[in-house]
């Protein structure tokens, strides 16, 4: 019997278990190069397995999350912290009876357009672009699962499921203004977002904590953290600064999904949302409660100034700011030198775009080798 013919059991599964207003495998509106269905997978399923699977996804492993390599073996990766974003994600999805496939394919995406080095790599890239289009990761992200990561004969890319592409395309354009009676993202695409937010809110914390940028002391000012320590606190008398610290981080992330759940919950049912078409015209429901969000705020604000602008920080930003304008005037000067892949873009892209595109690939650990050997005897 063909795949077509058979019925397959995912979507059989998701009837009885996702809510009407998530996207449903059945109603997707499938892929820009058609491919047959499988009988044991569903859409998501696949494009979950085509990023997992991809070379770009492994490179997180040895890419910069906020703390380079090189300042410890703790911290978080841009990997780890995709993998940390995606448990999230999923936990929120099957709360709220979401498509949890379509979820986490959307959540192991969403970092993989990111450059060597962090944003600090984000930011000297976009200016060397600045007369090409600039440069931005989620919109990298899409040139990738679209174009770079070719490992299937029958087309370029990964041929994601256009909802995946659409979610990953929103991100690359949220700080665009909104089309005229733009459609809101699906749940899942909010879902992702909020994830996102309450991940690296929770884990940069932790992170400086273990490096020594902050001491528990200084947290005490901000609002957000004092509160979450007074409420671990309650319940734990005898913790020693790890314990706590750790504790801490928990009761953070609890407390943020527990708010995000409540007010969207609410919100689903106060709007008497019903189906993916509520979802699309309904505002963004997928928020913390303002006082939560305010507290939020204040803690993103602390760490931008004591930990993002921290001296030690900001000394491997800069070294990976030269590191990278250096290779970029250099191969833009001598594309001949840049891989045959590369110099295969330049005829559609231009040389700016695939040295661009050969930069954003490298891990933190190639671009430094890449480096050295690029400036060797004056380049």
């Amino acid at each position: 019997m063909s795949a077509d013919a058979e019925p397959n059991p995912i979507y059989r599964r998701e009837e009885v278990l996702l809510a009407p207003y998530a996207m449903h495998s059945t109603d997707s509106a499938g892929r820009k190069h058609p491919e047959p269905r499988q009988t044991y997978r569903g859409p998501f399923q696949r494009d979950r397995d085509r990023i997992l699977h991809s070379g770009a996804f492994r490179r997180l492993s040895h890419k910069t999350q906020v703390f380079t390599g090189d300042m410890g073996d703790y911290h978080r990766t841009r990997l780890t912290h995709t993998l940390e974003v995606a448990s999230i994600a999923r936990t929120l999805a099957r709360a709220l009876q979401l498509n949890e496939d379509l979820t986490e394919a959307l959540a192991l995406a969403h970092d993989i357009g990111h450059p060597p080095f962090g944003h600090s790599g984000e930011d000297v890239l976009d200016e060397c672009l600045r007369g090409d289009g600039g440069f931005n990761h989620n919109a990298q992200a899409l040139r990738i699962v679209e174009l770079l990561e070719n490992r299937y004969p029958e087309f370029p890319g990964l041929n994601l499921s256009l909802e995946v592409l659409a979610g990953q395309s929103r991100r690359a354009h949220k700080h665009s203004p909104p089309s005229q009676g733009g459609a809101a993202p699906l749940l899942e695409v909010q879902v992702v977002d909020a994830a996102d937010s309450i991940a690296y809110d929770s884990h940069d914390v932790d992170d400086s904590l273990e490096l020594g940028l902050l001491d528990l002391h200084q947290l005490l000012a901000v609002p957000l953290w004092r509160e979450a320590a007074e409420r671990v606190r309650q319940r734990f008398t005898s913790l020693d600064d790890r314990q706590l610290r750790r504790a801490i981080v928990h009761e953070l992330i609890n407390w943020q999904v527990d708010d995000l759940l409540s007010v969207v919950q609410h919100e689903l049912a106060s709007r008497r949302v019903a189906s993916v078409g509520d979802v699309r015209r309904a505002p963004v429901l997928v928020a913390p409660s303002p006082q939560l969000a305010e507290l939020k705020l204040g803690l993103e604000r602390f760490l931008f100034k004591h930990v993002y602008r921290h001296e030690a920080v900001e000394t491997k930003r800069n070294e990976a700011r030269q590191a990278i304008r250096e290779m970029f005037e250099i191969l833009l000067a001598a594309p001949d030198r840049l891989p045959s892949k590369f110099r295969a873009r330049i005829a559609q892209d231009g040389a700016a775009r695939a040295v661009g595109d050969y930069l954003a690939g490298m891990t933190d650990r190639y671009a430094l080798d890449e480096h050295r050997r690029l400036t060797a005897a004056g380049g």
